[in-house]
């Protein structure tokens, strides 16, 4: 699902440059629920970039659903990213002017399809993230844990094959953060189809609570970029 090779990547160049990533060999295979923690400026974050294809490593070599970042152009980075990976952000990243709905299905809206093909699915994921009395509200209407729930409902929209959260219960209460989790792991177990095969659904969390990080099956620590 996800190869990491010999994989570093530095930030600017010269005596300024940072090195985010140091040579991390890491792998994520179907169905696999892992939470990376570590430090700030450890490197968890660059991780997840390179992983959803947002960064390209500065060396080695990083293959996401069989093919490798860098030989894939930038349409075909964003296509994947549409496709096949679901991105979580701590910030939730709402668009505000839409509707809960409208942000749930606005990956497949970009893809051409027409919202009445798609508004039925929407309101589905809207339904089992808690969410069914809020399809009509505004992101400012809704508290932090709606907001991430239409966030989690929207990256499920394209029925990814792998799911990435950055510190997705940052700006949330505890209880709030912990139902989060809770539907992440749900999520985590489902079956995708793709291309006519069944697969597992893989999700990688990165995540500074400890209380978060102690559900996850697998357990990825970074410090000073590199893998303990």
């Amino acid at each position: 699902m996800l190869q990491f090779t010999s994989v570093s990547k530095t930030y600017g160049e010269g005596p300024l440059s940072v090195k985010a990533l140091r040579s991390i060999d890491f792998s994520v295979t179907p169905g696999e629920f892992i939470a990376i923690t570590g430090p700030s400026g450890c490197g968890k974050s660059t991780l997840l970039h390179l992983a959803s294809g947002l960064d390209l490593p500065s060396a080695g070599q990083v293959v996401i659903d069989g093919k490798a970042t860098s030989d894939r152009s930038d349409d075909e980075l964003t296509l994947m990213r549409r496709n096949r990976i679901g991105l979580i952000f701590q910030s939730f990243n709402l668009i505000p002017t839409l509707t809960a709905l409208e942000n749930v299905v606005l990956p497949a809206t970009l893809s051409g399809r027409p919202f009445s093909a798609i508004a039925s699915n929407g309101k589905r994921l809207l339904e089992r993230v808690g969410l069914a009395a809020r399809f009509s509200h505004y992101p400012d209407q809704l508290s932090g844990g709606e907001a991430q729930r239409v966030a989690i409902a929207r990256a499920l929209m394209m029925d990814p094959l792998l799911l990435l959260a950055d510190e997705p219960t940052g700006n949330l209460d505890s209880a709030s953060g912990l139902e989060i989790i809770a539907l992440l792991e749900e999520f985590s177990e489902e079956t995708v189809h793709a291309d006519g095969v069944k697969l597992s659904r893989s999700t990688l969390i990165v995540t500074h609570d400890e209380a978060i990080a102690s559900r996850a099956p697998r357990r990825v620590r970074l410090k000073d970029g590199q893998i303990l």
